[in-house]
């Protein structure tokens, strides 16, 4: 047998969301654009006139791109066990001890002085939930891991994992 014989077909993902920015920073950014390419226009004439335009109102889409970059992703491994995926590091739902759901009211707290240097957070500012989930691995000094999501109650039931509430 050959070696990639043994591998398994990727499993689909039963949870993904992908933490997009909120929409209104698209007009945000291109008037910020505008008005950036208008001051360097400003009583410059020919090429000089249309040029700030072209050349500045490709940065706030690349911008607010690369900020929505981040993924998360709940999907069986190749055992079948659920595991989160958040960007490029996982977590098998076997070395989860519990999980609960951290309002938008409690976020500052969470984050604030409460927070384990050691912790994995993956934190989006625009997204007010988070959840919570402490680690149960004698192998791993990270204690827990805080992860922005808008649909908290989503991630840990494809998880199932009961929320500690």
């Amino acid at each position: 047998m050959r070696a990639d014989e043994h591998r398994t077909r990727p499993q689909t993902p039963t949870h993904r969301e992908r933490l997009w920015v909120p929409l209104w920073w698209w007009p945000v950014g291109f008037a910020l654009a505008g008005l950036l390419a208008a001051e360097i226009h400003m009583g410059a004439p020919g090429l000089r006139a249309w040029l700030p335009y072209v050349l500045l109102f490709p940065v706030p889409v690349w911008v607010l791109l690369w900020m929505s970059r981040h993924r998360l992703e709940v999907a069986p491994d190749a055992t079948g066990t659920p595991e989160l995926r958040v960007d490029r590091a996982h977590l098998p739902v076997s070395f989860v001890a519990r999980a609960t759901v951290v309002p938008e009211s409690a976020r500052s707290a969470a984050l604030g002085r409460q927070l384990d240097p050691a912790a994995y957070v993956q934190h989006r500012p625009w997204i007010g939930t988070l959840v919570l989930l402490v680690l149960d691995d004698p192998d791993d000094p990270t204690p827990y891991w805080l992860v922005s999501t808008r649909r908290p109650a989503a991630v840990l039931a494809a998880l199932g994992i009961p929320s500690a509430e």
